[in-house]
């Protein structure tokens, strides 16, 4: 289980663009382009607890890009886990929700998407992300992925592991 009462403690990954190797903790791209769970406009970092899940996640779209693999060591509290069906019940959301293959459709032709909608609401209830399974095309049921709105400040430490400025170079 990779939260402790709404602490998720551990090692997160991130396939950036290369555009973006340079800012690791921005959270610019997803703000400018919008995702499954923010809507354009709001900061999110797209993380993966493991290297493989971040990669799929970072090139669902055709054939593998030029990606720039990232790792952070996190502390952050509080996640709201979407595998818990009960917790979700109460923001009257379903797991079908949250798979919806639609959800990119909808944002483009500027229909509600129900998961941004969730997040929203998520962020007002002061969660600095959320927990979920991954989406991606050859993700398993152990693929999870972290969402965070809010990485710095009260309950949240997120460092870039970088001991070697492999990042500042680029």
């Amino acid at each position: 289980m990779p939260l402790n009462d709404g602490r998720y403690a551990g090692p997160l990954y991130r396939a950036l663009n290369p555009v973006y190797a340079s800012v690791p903790l921005s959270g610019q791209g997803a703000a400018i382009h919008g995702g499954r769970f923010n809507a354009k406009g709001v900061p999110a970092l797209y993380t993966a607890l493991d290297p493989t899940t971040a990669l799929r996640e970072a090139n669902q779209v055709g054939s593998l890009q030029p990606t720039v693999l990232v790792s952070y060591g996190a502390d952050i509290e509080p996640i709201f886990d979407t595998r818990d069906v009960n917790a979700l019940d109460q923001y009257d959301l379903s797991p079908q929700h949250l798979a919806d293959p639609g959800w990119r459709a909808k944002m483009l032709d500027g229909r509600p998407v129900p998961t941004q909608g969730f997040a929203h609401r998520l962020i007002a209830d002061g969660f600095a992300g959320l927990l979920t399974c991954s989406f991606a095309q050859g993700a398993t049921e152990s693929s999870l992925n972290i969402v965070l709105w809010r990485w710095t400040g009260a309950g949240c430490v997120l460092n870039v592991i970088d001991d070697e400025n492999r990042l500042g170079r680029m």
